[in-house]
Parts: structure tokens; C-alpha cells; sequence
């Protein structure tokens, strides 16, 4: 039961509410099953990396996490 969105990947918005209000970014990702998008640079969360291959030495990522579509407002005038 995914709803249609007025926001898609690459729109900029505004976040209207929660820890980051006031901050503007570009939309990395929607996600319409879960009424979610993930904005460049807002709501950062410190996420903890098992060494592999790739990382040899593990440690910490900050990654950006999904923000209820609710939350966020298209930015008019691109």
C-alpha cells in the first residue's frame, strides 16, 4: 500500500519539524513503503562498522537516517 509522494529523489526540501527544523537539503532517497526520506546531511546518526575487506579497521560512520515524509516540505523555486 504505497502512497504517491510530491517529493522524489533529488527535490530539495525543508525540515519542518524534529531535532534538525529549520535545515534544508537534498533528497538522497524515498522511501514509500515506509512513508520515509533520507536528507542529505540531517538527522546524522554515529553508526558502528565491523572491520571487513573493505574497512580493515571498523570503527564508526555517520550515516544519514530515514525522517517521516511528514516532517519535510518541498522547497519552491528551483
Amino acid at each position: 500500500m504505497a502512497t504517491k509522494f510530491k517529493i522524489k529523489k533529488g527535490d530539495t526540501v525543508k525540515i519542518i519539524s524534529g531535532d534538525d527544523k529549520g535545515k534544508t537539503g537534498e533528497v538522497l532517497a524515498v522511501l514509500p513503503t515506509k512513508g520515509k526520506v533520507i536528507v542529505k546531511d540531517c538527522k546524522i546518526a554515529k553508526k558502528t562498522v565491523k572491520p571487513s575487506e573493505e574497512n580493515k579497521d571498523g570503527g564508526f560512520v555517520n550515516k544519514e537516517m530515514p525522517i517521516d515524509i511528514s516532517n519535510v516540505a518541498k522547497v519552491e523555486g528551483e
